[in-house]
């Protein structure tokens, strides 16, 4: 059914459905009939005696009076229930065409999907992935008795196959080609093909583990993982190949993130903030250079704000960072990482020769306080919460208790919340003056001079908490106070190292 194939094609990119809506449905069509318009269920050939072309021929002359009701499967679809057989005969006799008429059969279809399946209508139009098509008009369409895994993977392929020969050749230009510092290869199953948008980001993961790259692809080997990455980078700083780069790994929980974004996983420690050696760090820039490099990039931005990244349309010389926990309840990369994305930003624009200057600040920002941090425990005051960092509208949500998730430096409103019990609801993006440190702490940041050469350096604000040693004379930032044993006020030292009396500060 070859000649069918291009037909069927243009009839349902001409409707509207994406490349990869038209693929996935396709794919299914042909599982179901092998794109066979004239098709009569296997099974039923020898129960009924008819072959395809002779079931047809009798349907239409009126011979065969038992269409609707002998539960066979025919045409495209398989349509096998009776209401729905007898709407596809009443409207091929409306329209005066044989039963097994293909155009008749489009039509029908897409009378269907348009009155009867509007979601799965809306996901072929909008699908950019096949696997994501297929799998819609699997479960939600044809709805076949085995419906699991195996059965989703070979209709995807069916359907990528039909991607591959009618859409691909149009996305032109980059091979997309794998980067030559892939030290071992272990590819992944997990994957949806070849991508449907070009390459224009890089998402960094943590892998929670200090494995070797050998762990790594097999983490990602069986089927029943369902999930993948384009690279590994070992904990020696080996580079594993998983996905080639020229496919869609499964790595971000966003389908739209992963056409686009070349995913890389990292060796880390198994405990927050999930740090990487120094030599993952290292060679992570390296193999950021080499992609940025093979796909015609001079320069890799890090715009540090969901909203601002996915509404930033790249230059085709740029490459965007993006990271995990914008799309699922993950803290991936990890603190430790997601602190250092503007300096892998840096760094490898650095080595490309472009500039490192990054897209201009909203107007209107709130610098958020030195002295919050990631993972924060806070007081939400109560007022707005934001769908993004810098949105002009948010929606009331009641005080309590919170946790930091996200810092959006120079933002409207910097600090991505969600609350820790069930006291507040609050759950997005706040202003600065909205939060305080949970326990009757205030966020500040100012300068103190301090004289005493035997002043304590306590671990928490009060004498009941351990000493770190004496500070030193000198001059420092405070970036928090509170109240607490063995003083008036305590103040919080930006260095970290600890908590400091102001009864034997000066403030500056």
């Amino acid at each position: 059914m070859s000649t069918n194939e291009k037909r069927i094609w243009d009839y349902l990119t001409g409707k509207g459905l994406s490349p990869a809506g038209a693929a996935g449905l396709m794919g299914n069509l042909y599982a179901e009939s092998g794109l066979n318009p004239q098709n009569l269920q296997n099974t039923y050939e020898k129960k009924l005696g008819y072959t395809d072309a002779a079931y047809t021929a009798a349907v239409d002359s009126g011979k065969y009076q038992n269409f609707v009701h002998d539960s066979a499967g025919y045409g495209l679809a398989q349509w096998t229930y009776w209401s729905r057989k007898q709407n596809l005969l009443a409207f091929a006799r409306a329209a005066g065409k044989s039963i097994g008429d293909l155009d008749m059969q489009l039509d029908f279809l897409f009378e269907e999907l348009s009155t009867g399946y509007k979601s799965v209508l809306s996901t072929l139009k909008t699908a950019t992935a096949v696997r994501t098509a297929s799998d819609s008009v699997l479960l939600n369409f044809e709805r076949p008795a085995n419906q699991g895994e195996a059965v989703k993977i070979k209709r995807a392929g069916y359907g990528q196959t039909y991607y591959d020969k009618y859409a691909a050749p149009a996305n032109g230009g980059n091979s997309m080609s794998n980067s030559s510092l892939v030290n071992y290869t272990k590819l992944s199953p997990n994957h949806s093909g070849k991508r449907t948008h070009a390459i224009d980001c890089i998402t960094p993961h943590c892998v929670v583990g200090q494995c070797s790259v050998e762990t790594l692809g097999n983490v990602f080997a069986p089927t029943s993982r369902q999930a993948s990455c384009n690279y590994g980078i070992g904990v020696d700083g080996r580079v594993l190949l998983c996905v080639d780069e020229g496919n869609r790994s499964w790595c971000t929980s966003s389908n739209a993130n992963d056409q686009r974004a070349v995913t890389i996983e990292c060796a880390s420690d198994t405990t927050a903030p999930y740090a990487f050696k120094d030599v993952v760090y290292q060679k992570l820039i390296t193999l950021c250079v080499d992609i940025c490099k093979r796909n015609g990039k001079k320069k890799l931005l890090w715009l540090g704000d969901k909203n601002k990244t996915l509404n930033y349309s790249p230059k085709s010389d740029e490459m965007v960072l993006t990271v995990h926990r914008w799309f699922a309840n993950k803290s991936c990369p990890g603190d430790w990482m997601y602190a250092r994305m503007g300096d892998l930003a840096s760094k490898v624009t650095a080595q490309l020769g472009g500039s490192t200057a990054q897209p201009s600040a909203p107007s209107t920002p709130s610098t958020p306080a030195a002295g919050l941090d990631i993972g924060t425990v806070v007081n939400f005051a109560g007022g707005k919460h934001y769908t993004s960092a810098n949105a002009a509208s948010g929606s009331a949500a009641k005080a309590g208790p919170a946790k930091i998730t996200a810092i959006s430096a120079n933002a409207k409103h910097p600090y991505h919340v969600i609350h820790t019990d069930a006291t507040s609801n609050v759950y997005g993006w706040v202003d600065a003056n909205a939060i305080s440190v949970a326990g009757g702490s205030a966020v500040v940041n100012y300068t103190v001079r301090i004289t005493a050469t035997d002043l304590n350096i306590r671990s928490g604000p009060g004498t009941g908490y351990a000493r770190k040693g004496f500070i030193k004379p000198g001059v420092y930032t405070i970036v928090e106070e509170s109240t607490g044993a063995g003083a008036s006020k305590w103040g919080k030292l930006k260095s970290g190292a600890g908590w400091v009396s102001l009864d034997y500060c000066t403030k500056m």
